[in-house]
């Protein structure tokens, strides 16, 4: 691994956005460059501190799952890959901070839904349906736990927000009215597909995809495109097989580590409000966090 980037600076490309995670370089005016930092948020806060290699490691499962659902293996849908070496567009002096991390990818109209799909009950959705039996709008039978494995997959869509602000539940009608009836239906159903299709790929490796969301962008044509991350510990819950039983929620792969620590966090003697900025992380939640990516990738990749 190469030492944390916690902020890309290009020079030779003309910056477009940072989001949580990623800083996107305009690449002509049909293709993007994805820089996949090592910043890592939660509570919507960017944190000060980079976790080190996991800008490399969201890239590489991005790639891995880009390969089986895509065009190249089981062609469920476009993907906004271009193919071209993201190393070949910047500087040699800029290489250091895009080789193994970026993404040289189509410029595309971004749909602005999260097209969320849950195959478990779990976080928010358990709440929910301990008070309503359902998950955003989405009516569930009697008798569920913490954990359960749904009767089948459910779409519960979110509408997108800006970087620091929440993503908002919204209902499938909702999406209709945003984005129009084929669209809505094009990425409720491609976006299922995908995620039975990952959960089969990820379980026969040792790991429950809980949930996850993807996000789509339209091309020239009109036609919906799989793109920005996909089915990385930063878009889902990632369960080790071994430890799953219903009823508790299973450790994962992810950031909840940081999440676990900062509810416990105090600033200036009192608790975190979870507003910037952040408290500084410890070391050891910095390594055992980078732990937690590094394992996925090794039982996902071998």
């Amino acid at each position: 691994m190469t030492s944390a980037l916690h902020t890309s600076s290009l020079k030779s490309l003309p910056l477009l956005a940072r989001g949580k995670v990623r800083d996107n370089y305009a690449v002509g005016e049909d293709r993007i460059l994805m820089v996949a930092s090592d910043r890592i948020s939660a509570f919507d806060v960017i944190m000060g501190e980079p976790i080190p290699g996991k800008g490399e490691l969201l890239t590489q499962l991005s790639l891995f799952w880009f390969d089986q659902l895509g065009p190249k293996g089981l062609n469920i849908c476009p993907i906004h890959l271009t193919g071209d070496d993201p190393d070949s567009v910047v500087t040699a002096d800029e290489r250091a901070q895009v080789h193994g991390r970026s993404m040289l990818v189509q410029r595309l109209q971004p749909i602005p839904v999260e097209a969320v799909v849950r195959g478990y009950l779990a976080g928010s959705g358990w709440k929910e349906y301990q008070d309503s039996r359902s998950v955003c709008g989405v009516p569930l039978p009697e008798g569920l736990r913490n954990a359960s494995m749904l009767p089948h997959p459910i779409y519960t869509p979110a509408a997108k927000a800006a970087v620091g602000e929440h993503d908002e539940n919204i209902t499938y009608e909702r999406t209709v009215e945003m984005v129009g009836a084929d669209v809505a239906a094009q990425i409720r159903d491609i976006a299922i597909r995908l995620y039975q299709a990952a959960a089969d790929i990820a379980l026969r490796k040792g790991i429950i995809i809980a949930d996850t969301k993807f996000e789509f962008g339209l091309d020239a044509q009109g036609k919906v495109v799989l793109m920005d991350e996909v089915l990385t510990p930063d878009s889902s819950r990632y369960w080790p097989a071994e430890q799953y039983a219903e009823g508790s929620n299973p450790p994962s792969y992810d950031k909840q580590f940081v999440r676990d620590w900062l509810e416990t966090a105090k600033v200036g003697g009192k608790p975190w409000d979870k507003t910037p900025p952040a408290p500084r992380l410890p070391r050891e939640v910095i390594e055992k966090t980078a732990e937690k990516y590094r394992e996925a990738l090794t039982r996902l990749l071998g």
